[in-house]
């Protein structure tokens, strides 16, 4: 799947002169090199993109989680300084560009990967690191509680290119409730699907992070839908723009939105910049 995949991306690439120039956006931190991570606001939970799905979320409580950490993705923001400190780090999917830097970010942190059993034990982190677990499962981080929920896409897992894609389980999405704060929806890969409405109505999102670039995932008509099934958080638009094939933008699920006179917010996150919420 990885290589059928990264086939699709690479003839949508063909036109675009940037990416054969583009480097990793981000590394494990040098001495005196690396943007400095910012200071936390006090009481906040913070939500800060790294493009495509990847997001780090500090809570009021002191946890630190990175969600897909794929953070040498082309839209990364460069030269930033990968986090010092994470305590769990939570993988939808097997697909490269979900799982992206996580083991080298375990390795560097000795932080806990969350995700479906399957993929987390093909991961290469320590046992004793890799909490795998299955839709329904629910995981306590300090002041988060992290359900495993449904998405609706595929799975595998090759550990390189010249490596066979192996069966990574079901594909999921997560939902992040912080003590006294918001409640956080990341869909993972997915497409719009009934489920959400329970969703919605069990756990009460107040921000959905959803992919909207289309193609492989919900495009902006089905952001706008998804919106609604999940009853109407702010919808935080991801998985857009880091591949031309991946056309959907946070102006046309407003603009879907306003077709459906749905009532949710769309909050585009400036890469790299810690967002309080």
């Amino acid at each position: 799947m990885r290589n059928k995949l990264a086939a699709v991306m690479v003839g949508a690439l063909v036109s675009w002169t940037g990416m054969a120039d583009a480097q990793p956006a981000a590394q494990p931190p040098a001495k005196g090199g690396a943007k400095k991570e910012a200071a936390a606001t006090p009481g906040k939970t913070e939500l800060t993109w790294w493009g495509h799905a990847a997001f780090i979320v500090r809570t009021p409580g002191g946890a630190t989680l990175a969600i897909d950490p794929w953070l040498s993705n082309p839209k990364a923001p460069q030269g930033a300084q990968w986090p010092e400190q994470v305590d769990a780090i939570l993988v939808s999917h097997g697909h490269f560009d979900h799982v992206g830097q996580t083991q080298e970010l375990q390795q560097k942190t000795g932080a806990q990967v969350y995700g479906c059993y399957e993929l987390v034990s093909l991961l290469g982190v320590p046992q004793d690191k890799a909490m795998g677990g299955n839709i329904g499962g629910s995981f306590k981080v300090k002041d988060a509680t992290i359900h495993f929920v449904e998405a609706v896409h595929s799975s595998s897992y090759a550990a390189d290119e010249k490596s066979p894609a192996q069966y990574a389980g079901a594909p999921m999405g997560f939902v992040i409730q912080i003590d006294n704060g918001p409640t956080l929806y990341h869909g993972g890969d997915t497409g719009v699907f009934e489920g959400m409405r329970l969703i919605g109505e069990r756990f009460k999102p107040t921000h959905a992070l959803l992919p909207v670039g289309g193609h492989f995932t919900l495009d902006p008509a089905g952001a706008a839908q998804a919106s609604r099934l999940l009853g109407n958080p702010t919808v935080v638009p991801m998985h857009y723009g880091t591949f031309p094939i991946l056309t959907g933008s946070p102006d046309k699920v407003e603009a879907e939105l306003k077709k459906v006179k749905g009532t949710a917010k769309v909050k585009s996150l400036e890469i790299g910049k810690a967002t309080p919420l």
